[in-house]
């Protein structure tokens, strides 16, 4: 296993090319609970290039029926990307001061629960923006979306054989 960078980039530009319509290469997860984790996992993977077919616990995307839960869930996608130790990206939680292009955002609700996840296009001081679907969305400003919490990563790089 040897550590490779994070195409941060790449991911955005995947994030800019598909924000607004659906690559024909993935499910669409648009009325099964919403395609916002599947989208910013395609951005990652855009970013990458590496899935961990760990079954159960890893993350990866063959066919709609044939994926692993990190793929498309946002909690599952938040536990493999803390925890990853194997293939694929890796990151650690962040405040929001410290995310770069390529990072992610996810929203919750009062309780703690967590239910939407969004890609970071810029950071800055003054104001953060980025591309998801679900509520399709391109240089959208994080400070227009309502929400009582979030969490941020930070995508410290990833994994190959």
């Amino acid at each position: 296993m040897r550590s490779i960078l994070y195409n941060r980039t790449m991911a955005c530009a995947y994030a800019e090319r598909w924000a607004l319509a659906r690559n024909p290469d993935y499910s669409s997860f648009d009325g099964m609970g919403g395609d916002c984790t599947n989208f910013v996992s395609q951005c990652l993977f855009a970013g990458c290039g590496v899935m961990n077919y760990t079954p159960e616990t890893g993350w990866y995307f063959i066919s709609l029926n044939d994926r692993a839960p990190a793929w498309t869930g946002v909690n599952p996608l938040y536990r493999f990307l803390t925890t990853n130790r194997g293939a694929g990206p890796y990151a650690r939680p962040a405040p929001l001061s410290e995310l770069l292009p390529g990072d992610i955002i996810q929203l919750g609700n009062g309780s703690g629960s967590y239910y939407h996840s969004l890609l970071v296009l810029e950071a800055s001081p003054y104001r953060v923006y980025i591309a998801a679907h679900s509520q399709d969305a391109l240089w959208r400003p994080l400070d227009s979306y309502r929400y009582r919490t979030l969490r941020c990563l930070h995508i410290l790089g990833a994994r190959t054989w």
